[in-house]
């Protein structure tokens, strides 16, 4: 039987929609998403035949808008098929499967620079009558958290005490998996901070957090990520919000260590001898956590940049979509 497949998969996704029905399963467990993702490769992936986790991550990244049982039920399908191309002989990347037990997925958004740029200017552009504290704390609080690839909770947290505004030292203290470490910021940066905190001090010459809200204790998590998803809205007008993805602060740190190995790559640096450094700059526990960010790079990037990808999937073997 014939179901309209147009893309490279359509041969698999038919002979696995057969298998599965002499098994006694229905089709319609299968065929509504196996023509989404045949669409979707159809479009994005044109001369695909086999599951490869940008694929996967891609169709994933397409259905975030809707609700968290629609992605489950889409990772569920890949790795359906993804084992079954594998069963056929295909080199297929199967999921794994803890994106099918009901958990909150969280595929990384990873921004391109206009969307970076534009997110900035929306938040440069804030202004509240008489709260100009408040819009010098959102942009300091977003860029370093970016420039720097802290945890949200790393700089919300922050306390006045763990930054150097003479060396650029910003120390990250008992943080995650209760791991201390140090890191310097840009001069560019630590101009904003300083800019930043001679604003703050004349408001809060005694509070210990470094960016306090005006009761003095820290802002939420929900607070901050609420501002953050305005922005990006903003920064979008001309698309329908319903469209959107849902973007989070996290997503800054992401963007942080894609931007680092395509930058290495660019320059022909062998990345594998940088990820250690990376993994320590971002307080990772496992290498594992930071090498998963070189398959949210540009397909075609990482296609010509001659990585040992032997090697980078034994270290990586299924790797979690959010970081450990």
């Amino acid at each position: 039987m014939s179901y309209g497949f147009t893309s490279g998969f359509a041969k698999d996704l038919e002979d696995m929609i057969a298998l599965k029905a002499t098994f006694g399963f229905s089709e319609a467990t299968y065929l509504d998403r196996a023509k989404d993702f045949d669409r979707h490769c159809s479009s994005g992936h044109p001369d695909a035949d086999r599951v490869t986790e940008p694929i996967v991550i891609s169709w994933l990244k397409a259905g975030m808008s809707k609700a968290d049982g629609t992605v489950h039920r889409k990772a569920a399908f890949a790795r359906a098929f993804g084992r079954y191309q594998r069963s056929t002989g295909k080199d297929a990347y199967v999921i794994s499967e803890m994106f099918t037990a009901g958990k909150s997925i969280f595929v990384p958004y990873i921004f391109s620079d206009d969307e970076l740029k534009g997110l900035f200017h929306e938040i440069d552009l804030y202004e509240k009558a008489g709260r100009e504290l408040e819009a010098a704390l959102l942009s300091t609080y977003f860029r370093l958290t970016y420039t720097c690839g802290l945890r949200p909770n790393e700089g919300r947290l922050l306390k006045r005490s763990e930054v150097d505004l003479g060396s650029g030292e910003v120390r990250i203290v008992n943080t995650k998996w209760h791991k201390s470490r140090s890191i310097v910021m840009s001069e560019d940066m630590r101009a904003v901070v300083r800019s930043y905190a001679a604003m703050r001090d004349a408001s809060f010459p005694e509070n210990g957090y470094f960016f306090p809200r005006p009761d003095g204790s820290p802002y939420t998590a929900a607070w901050m990520g609420g501002k953050f998803r305005k922005f990006f809205a903003r920064s979008k007008k001309d698309e329908p919000s319903e469209l959107l993805p849902p973007v989070r602060v996290y997503d800054l740190r992401h963007r942080f260590a894609t931007a680092n190995l395509s930058r290495w790559l660019d320059r022909g640096i062998d990345i594998h001898s940088r990820l250690p450094y990376l993994q320590a700059y971002m307080g990772h526990k496992e290498l594992a956590a930071t090498a998963y960010y070189i398959h949210l790079l540009p397909e075609n990037l990482v296609r010509s940049s001659g990585i040992d990808w032997d090697s980078m999937n034994r270290l990586v073997p299924e790797v979690e979509l959010w970081e450990r």
